[in-house]
Formats: C-alpha cells, sequence, structure tokens
C-alpha cells in the first residue's frame, strides 16, 4: 500500500511540475522543475517513468542546456522493460530532433529498434523514423546507411524499412530533387559493398528510379550504374571456374545491366571479361551455368559496340563450331545454338566486314577494315567452304559429316548450301567442297521439330484424361517445356538460313525474339480488303511490328536471373577476396 500511495504520489508531482512548466511565460527560469522530471526517470514508479517519456520532449526544446541529459534520459527510457513506456518514449523522440546532431542519434536508436518483436512497438519506430526523416532527410537516412554499410546484426531490419517505407516516398522526402538524389545515392554506393543478390537489386531498382537516371539523363549517370554493377560482379578479378558464386553474380550482375546497356550504358567490360577469363576455361563450367553465361551474351548482344562486337566475335565462332554438329544427328542442343546463332548476328550486324578476315565471306562496306585485298581463304574453308581432299572412287552421301570423300567430278551437283564448317581429310589427292555442319544443324532441327509437333498433338488429349491436378500440372509443364524448344528450334532455323550466302544480311533487328523472352504479340487479323501482315521467319512478329515493346522482355530477364539470389542469406559466401565481401547470390 505504501509503495502504490509513493507511486501516485510521484505522479502527482510530475504532473505539477508539467503544469507549471506549461503555464510559465519564461519557462527557462524553471530549469529546476525540467531537471526534476528528467531525473524522475531513475526513480521506480512505471507510471511516473511513462509520464516522464510524455513530458521530457514536451519541453525539450526550452531547456538546451539540459538537452544532452534529457536525451540520455529517453534513451534510458527505451531500454525498459514495460512496453508501455518504451513506446510512448519512442513516440516522443522526433519531438527531441532539434539538430543534426540529435537527429543522426536518434535515428541511430530508432534503426536499432527496428529489431524489436513486438508489432506494436515496431509500429511506433516505423511512425517516429518517418517524422525524424521528413524533418531531416540527410542527417537520418546516414545513420541508418551506416547499418547497412557496416554488416550489423539489424541491417536486414533496416533494409526492410528503406524497401516498405523510405522507398515508395521519394518524391515527398528528395527534395531539392537533383542535390537528396545525389545525396541518396552515395548513401547506397556505399552500402552495396557487401550484399545478398536481392538486396543488391532492390538497391539498384531504386537507383534506376531516380531522376537523376532517367530517360533525359545524360550517357554518364548510365555509366555510372553500370560502374555500381561491374564492381558487384567483381570483374577486376581472377575469373575461378570452380568458384560457383562469382559466375552466378557475373551472370546476374550482367542480366540487371541489360536495361541500362539499353539506354546506352557500355557492356565493354563484362563483354571484355567473358572473352578474356570466361571463353578459355568454358568446358571446364559446370554446365547447369554455360546456359546462364551465353543467355546473358546474347541478351546484351544488340546493344554491344561495333568495336567490342569485333573482339567478342572470334569467341562467339569458336563456340559455335563446337556446339553445332558437322552431320545430322539425333538432336542438339538447341538452347546453346540459339543463343550462339544470335549472338553472332547482332555482333556481324554491327561490324559485318569484320567477318570477312574472320568467316572468309566477301563483304564490301568501302572501309579499309574489308581487307579485300588479302588472301582469307582458309577462314572461308573453316568457315563456310571448307576443302577437304577427295578420292575419286568413293561416291558421298551429303548427310555424311566429318572428312567427307567426294568425288570431283560431281562435286558441281552439290548444292552450296551443303558447304560449311569441315576439317580436312587427313589424305590428300585432290580439293573440293565439303559438307556443310549448318546443314546438319539445320536437318536434325527439322527432324527434332518434326518429331516434337507430333508429341505436342498429344498434349491437350493427355491434361483432359488427367485425373488429378498434380497430373495435370505436370503435362502443361511438359507442354510449356516443348512449346520453348519448338521456339528455339524456329529461331535457329530462321539464323542458319541468310549465313548461306558469300555476302549473308546479318540479323540486327527485332526480327527473332530469344526462346525463353517474353513473345510479342501476333498481328491482328485483318478485316476484309485489309492489307496482310508479311509472315515472320521464325513465327515471331515481322521486324515492322513491335511487338510488346522492349520493357516486359527486360524485366523477365531480370526478374529470372534473380530468382532465388538471396540462397544461403547472409551467412553464405563471404570472402570474395575482398575482404570478407559477398553474401551469396545464389542464380538459379
Amino acid at each position: 500500500m505504501a509503495a502504490a500511495d509513493a507511486d501516485a504520489a510521484e505522479v502527482e508531482r510530475l504532473y505539477e511540475l508539467g503544469e507549471r512548466l506549461s503555464s510559465a511565460k519564461d519557462k527557462s527560469q524553471h530549469a529546476a522543475d525540467y531537471e526534476a522530471i528528467i531525473s524522475s526517470v531513475k526513480g521506480q514508479s512505471v507510471k511516473a517513468k511513462q509520464l516522464a517519456a510524455q513530458l521530457i520532449p514536451r519541453f525539450f526544446r526550452s531547456f538546451p542546456a539540459l538537452a544532452a541529459r534529457a536525451m540520455e534520459a529517453m534513451f534510458d527510457l527505451v531500454d525498459m522493460e514495460e512496453l508501455a513506456t518504451r513506446i510512448q518514449a519512442i513516440r516522443g523522440f522526433p519531438l527531441l530532433a532539434k539538430d543534426a546532431e540529435f537527429v543522426s542519434k536518434i535515428a541511430d536508436i530508432l534503426g536499432q529498434l527496428l529489431a524489436s518483436e513486438e508489432n506494436v512497438e515496431r509500429d511506433a519506430v516505423h511512425k517516429a523514423l518517418m517524422s525524424l526523416i521528413r524533418q531531416d532527410v540527410k542527417s537520418s537516412l546516414q545513420p541508418l546507411f551506416k547499418h547497412v554499410e557496416s554488416g550489423s546484426e539489424i541491417r536486414e531490419k533496416v533494409i526492410c524499412f528503406l524497401k516498405d517505407k523510405v522507398f515508395p516516398v521519394k518524391a515527398e522526402l528528395l527534395k531539392p530533387q537533383a542535390e537528396m538524389e545525389r545525396y541518396i545515392t552515395d548513401l547506397i554506393k556505399k552500402s552495396v559493398l557487401d550484399v545478398t543478390g536481392l538486396e543488391f537489386k532492390l538497391f539498384m531498382d531504386f537507383l534506376r528510379s531516380l531522376s537523376i537516371f532517367g530517360d533525359s539523363a545524360p550517357r554518364e549517370s548510365f555509366q555510372e550504374l553500370i560502374e555500381i554493377i561491374q564492381a558487384q560482379a567483381d570483374l577486376d578479378a581472377q575469373f575461378n571456374v570452380s568458384d560457383i558464386d562469382h559466375i552466378e553474380r557475373w551472370t546476374s550482375c550482367m542480366y540487371m545491366a541489360l536495361p541500362i546497356f539499353m539506354r546506352g550504358g557500355s557492356s565493354s567490360k563484362f563483354l571484355n571479361y567473358f572473352v578474356k577469363q570466361i571463353v578459355p576455361v568454358f568446358d571446364k563450367i559446370p554446365e547447369e551455368k554455360k546456359l546462364d553465361l551465353l543467355k546473358t551474351v546474347a541478351a546484351s548482344s544488340p546493344y554491344s559496340t561495333a568495336q567490342d562486337a569485333r573482339q567478342l566475335l572470334p569467341s562467339v565462332v569458336q563456340l559455335l563450331k563446337k556446339y553445332m554438329p558437322g552431320k545430322k544427328v539425333d538432336d542438339i542442343n538447341h538452347n546453346y545454338v540459339e543463343c550462339l546463332l544470335y549472338t553472332f548476328h547482332h555482333l556481324a550486324h554491327k561490324t559485318p566486314n569484320t567477318t570477312n578476315s574472320l568467316c572468309g565471306y566477301k563483304i564490301v562496306t568501302g572501309q579499309p577494315s574489308d581487307r579485300l585485298g588479302e588472301d582469307f581463304s582458309e577462314h572461308h574453308k573453316d568457315f563456310t567452304e571448307r576443302k577437304v581432299t577427295a578420292v575419286a572412287a568413293e561416291p558421298l552421301s551429303k548427310e555424311e559429316g566429318g572428312h567427307c570423300q567426294i568425288d570431283p567430278g560431281h562435286t558441281n551437283d552439290i548444292p552450296n548450301q551443303f558447304f560449311f564448317l569441315l576439317s580436312p581429310s587427313p589424305s590428300s589427292s585432290s580439293t573440293v567442297k565439303a559438307c556443310l555442319p549448318l546443314t546438319g544443324t539445320e536437318e536434325t532441327v527439322r527432324a527434332a521439330s518434326k518429331r516434337l509437333t507430333q508429341g505436342m498433338a498429344d498434349f491437350n488429349k493427355a491434361i483432359s484424361s488427367a485425373k488429378t491436378e498434380e497430373e495435370k500440372t505436370k503435362i502443361k509443364s511438359d507442354q510449356h517445356k516443348s512449346t520453348m524448344t519448338m521456339r528455339a528450334y524456329n529461331n535457329i532455323l530462321a539464323m542458319a538460313q541468310p549465313l548461306r550466302a558469300k555476302s549473308p544480311l546479318f540479323i540486327g533487328d527485332k526480327k527473332i525474339t530469344l526462346s525463353w523472352m517474353e513473345q510479342p504479340k501476333k498481328p491482328a487479323a485483318t478485316t476484309a480488303g485489309g492489307k496482310r501482315p508479311q509472315p515472320a521467319t521464325n513465327g515471331n512478329t515481322p521486324a515492322s511490328k513491335k511487338g510488346r515493346g522492349e520493357g516486359a522482355a527486360r524485366n523477365q530477364l531480370v526478374n529470372r536471373a534473380f530468382e532465388g539470389l538471396s540462397r544461403g542469406g547472409r551467412g553464405s559466401g563471404r570472402g570474395r577476396g575482398r575482404g570478407g565481401r559477398g553474401r551469396g547470390w545464389g542464380y538459379r
């Protein structure tokens, strides 16, 4: 009973002190009253502490000499065991934000309180932080980003707060716009040195949404974004084929950079790394990662420069030779071939005369780099009409590959399109043209496509007869895979056909849509008397039609790249050879 009376008396005393301060015209004359309120935080009364948590912020600005003591008292209150006391103190913090130093300290403490397991307390922290940020954006955000940068235990909570509460209201908070967008960009650049893949994507998406990186921004702004991504991809590090995390990070970062390549950012450093570091050890890379690498290069090839194209083309041709069969086989790695042919076309379109010295074509642009006066017949043999020795008496099946034996008297009966990419015979008596691996590829794809078409006709029947949802889901999944495979087959055939000519026309427009990308809408049927649309050579929208635009395909690529990037969370993948950087990216 005595304790209750003492508690009530303490509460009553604080009310009197508060009323006296409220009514005083010159509050500075009542510093003793304010000191007494501060001191009550050290007492035993829980209710008195709750009341002090209200009174200290209310009169804080009237007693600058006591500001430090008042601040310490408030920090003590948020450490109390009683939830109600902590919440009251949290709600009062924004009233203490009288200068930048106090704002930073308060934001730091509130940032730590984001880890609270009590929903009501966490909600109070969110509101208090947002109130603080609206008062002083710079001084509030700096300590929050410091938690992310330093890798403190609450970094993930801080990132979630930024994502859910701060980023959505950037237009309100970042004023003046250019100055504040630059400020938060600098904070983010420091913070992304050690993040997971999903966290990095979150920050990059936010940066791309800022006006300083908008469509009207100068090219230098796009390049700044590219440099941030390049740093994350570790392009200065020696490539280690056994470092799966680095492979995943490189692939994911390049996918993320695609929208920026489209807007003028340079892909040179990525492509240079691919040529010099990855291609030489491509065979040693795990199979499940090879396709991811080829997809990134293919998707970026339309946005490469002519200089980059000249550098990359030899590597692409090298890989094409490896994965295109010299004769008809049961099947090919259609995904690899599709990627490589697409890349070859887009690179060659940017620098067609490079294929003269590389592939032995005769493309005339009027530039010295055409090198038409030089003899590249050996390259032509290796890429289009490789000559082999022949034994006159032995007949040749045009579908045979490897070391073809051809009667030299009958070579003119063999269409030119059957000659491509063959090794010379080990023996020598005369020389003739050799069978075309491109034709072997085409024949293989046509046969596989025919089989697949026959099989696809059965999917709808199978779905109708399926007895369980699980069976239907499995069949639909198989149907989707078959559809994607058919798209790849159609693309391969569409891209192989133009390469037969001595001066081929390389595809450098949007006629081909890679099989895994979102397909453009087919043209609407015309009305009577209307003009019929031209058919697409690969079953996609004609080149004159833009389809659904680049945005959908681009977003699909980026989202695909970052599915499950947080695998392993913060604890995995640390130590990228850079002082412990790297939280594990988990590209899948």
